[in-house]
């Protein structure tokens, strides 16, 4: 059992010191460039089925969820496996579900409306999932729009900190705008497993800062 106990230790050790290297972040970054690369590919080269733009606009909506899972792991995953090398990665992680989201929303426009703006306010208005999808899509906007150094300082630590707080809401709306896309084929075994994990992050979430506010000196937990 200690022989196991200490392999794992090395092992997240040797983990975390590869994270540091200066390849990491761009290694991250061709990593996480690769979807769009991929369904780039697949759309010139027609191998995106019978529907092609609807499985494009599907596809982006997809790693736009994935992205978002991720940046939401960031935190638990830094405290559990001791690597807090992670929260370089987390801005980054941001700014993909951010990319991903604005090209679903830019190929829904594209392929479904015609970017016609007058066809896209009235879907808004009669679709529910497409409104709810559009919220999430603006408070992503805010929080890339925010994610700058020089934007923190402006709005002051506190500020930035409560507004960013929104990408939980994010996860639910993106969750709730995915239910209802779904509900018209009665497929929802994907949506079981995203709504599962907002499920387990939240709760260790809100566990997390039950358990600091009662330590001494309510130290803040990390975000």
């Amino acid at each position: 059992m200690k022989t196991v106990a200490y392999a794992t230790t090395s092992l997240l050790k040797a983990v975390n010191f590869r994270l540091m290297h200066w390849s990491a972040k761009p290694l991250f970054l061709l990593l996480g460039c690769l979807p769009g690369i991929w369904l780039f590919w697949s759309a010139v080269n027609d191998q995106l089925g019978a529907n092609p733009a609807e499985a494009l606009v599907r596809s982006l909506g997809d790693w736009s969820l994935r992205f978002l899972v991720l940046v939401l792991l960031v935190t638990p995953l830094r405290i559990w496996a001791g690597w807090p090398v992670l929260a370089r990665m987390r801005r980054m992680a941001g700014l993909f579900v951010f990319f991903y989201a604005s090209l679903h929303l830019l190929a829904y426009a594209w392929f479904d409306m015609g970017f016609e703006l007058d066809r896209i306010v009235e879907d808004v208005l009669k679709r529910p999932f497409i409104l709810v999808g559009m919220t999430a899509w603006a408070l992503l906007f805010l929080m890339a729009a925010t994610s700058f150094d020089r934007v923190i300082r402006v709005m002051g630590a506190h500020r930035w900190r409560w507004l960013h707080r929104s990408v939980y809401a994010v996860a639910c709306l993106a969750v709730l705008h995915f239910f209802w896309m779904r509900s018209g084929k009665n497929d929802y075994a994907e949506v079981a497993v995203y709504a599962g994990v907002l499920a387990l992050l939240l709760a260790w979430r809100i566990w997390r800062r039950l358990k600091v506010n009662l330590l001494p000196g309510k130290q803040k937990p990390p975000r």
